[in-house]
């Protein structure tokens, strides 16, 4: 498959703090890669200098071989074809379902309105958000909203997907609705990077799973090698954290 992101040498620092240190990735076209890490590894800042919300003190970031620099004239054009669902919705609460889903469209795309609404009722269609076109988000609940917020994401028709803990903030039973659309998004083959603390998700999605620790990819491997048998000691205490036993209440 054709290489569609390239990442080189990518380094973020916050004053004296690195938070990512020689980063390195190629991401195929069609591939789901997902991300997963202990709290505070990167893995929420390597998205953000992905789709350009983060300049990068050094480094570069490929997307069809032009590079994505948050300083460039062209960064916005760039950043059109990266699409983000972040954890906290950012739904404008003035604006209705339908409202929200064509906004970027027309205003940064020019789009016409009739062409865009049909396009979304398609998308709200297909997550099964139709009937809620003309609802508010304070109307929603937050499973609904997170998928409102991945439809508005496809609207822009990005080559690549870029989900952000997009479940943390959600019940068990709204966790199932927004993953179930995910992996219909992975069906589709689109090119997603995902990070998530869903590890069950994790492996029945990815293609590829990368580890992140301390701002570096500390495993890179199929899902299958990953969750079975992966190679460090640190990954191996990592995926213990997700492990229980029954406890003798004797």
């Amino acid at each position: 498959m054709e290489e569609i992101l390239k990442i080189e040498h990518l380094s973020k620092k916050y004053d004296d703090f690195t938070v990512l240190e020689d980063i390195n990735l190629t991401v195929k076209k069609g591939d789901v890669t997902v991300i997963v890490g202990p709290s505070g590894c990167g893995k929420s800042t390597l998205l953000r200098c992905i789709n350009g919300l983060e300049e990068i003190n050094e480094g570069r970031v490929l997307l069809d071989g032009e590079v994505i620099n948050p300083g460039d004239r062209n960064a916005t054009k760039s950043r059109e074809k990266i699409g983000m669902v972040f954890q906290s919705y950012d739904l404008f609460p003035h604006l209705n379902v339908l409202e929200n889903a064509i906004l970027a469209p027309m205003k940064v795309q020019k789009r016409d309105k009739a062409e865009a609404s049909e396009e979304a009722l398609a998308l709200l269609e297909r997550v099964g958000l139709a009937a809620r076109r003309d609802n508010y988000p304070r109307q929603l609940s937050g499973g609904q909203k997170q998928r409102v917020a991945i439809v508005r994401a496809l609207m822009m028709h990005p080559e690549v997907l870029l989900f952000d803990e997009v479940t943390a903030a959600l019940d068990p039973e709204m966790v199932r609705e927004v993953l179930d659309v995910v992996l219909d998004l992975a069906r589709q083959k689109r090119t997603m990077l995902i990070v998530t603390h869903e590890m069950s998700f994790a492996r029945a999605i990815a293609d590829r799973v990368l580890f992140l620790d301390g701002g570096n990819i500390i495993e890179d491997c199929p899902p299958d090698e990953f969750f079975v048998s992966p190679r460090t000691d640190r990954a191996r205490k990592f995926l213990r954290t997700f492990e229980y036993e029954s406890v003798d209440k004797a």
